[in-house]
């Protein structure tokens, strides 16, 4: 069986990498997709606690999670065509005004 420990290990690492894929890349979906590896951390670490604790709320909360995440992502790309459309680049140099 594996310990929680190894859970809460693979956790931290996947949202360590996620850190540092926002904050190192310029490419605008590959911060969304950094964004997404975090969110995935926190998952793993939810879902995790719940079995150790043998209570379903957590794993509730996982189902929460990945229903805003599909929603961040459609809303993040869709703002992401938008922005190719306009100015021909996803990089965030590229970008510098937004305008409504």
């Amino acid at each position: 069986m594996v310990h929680l420990s190894w859970y809460l290990t693979v956790s931290a690492i996947l949202f360590c990498i996620g850190v540092f894929g926002f904050l190192t890349r310029r490419n605008i979906i590959m911060m969304l997709l950094s964004i997404e590896l975090m969110l995935n951390s926190v998952n793993l670490n939810l879902a995790a606690m719940s079995h150790y604790m043998e209570d379903l709320r957590g794993q509730v909360m996982v189902f929460f999670i990945i229903a805003v995440a599909a929603a961040e992502a459609a809303i993040g790309l869709g703002i992401v065509v938008t922005l190719f459309r306009n100015h021909r680049s996803v990089y965030t140099e590229d970008i510098t005004t937004l305008k409504g």
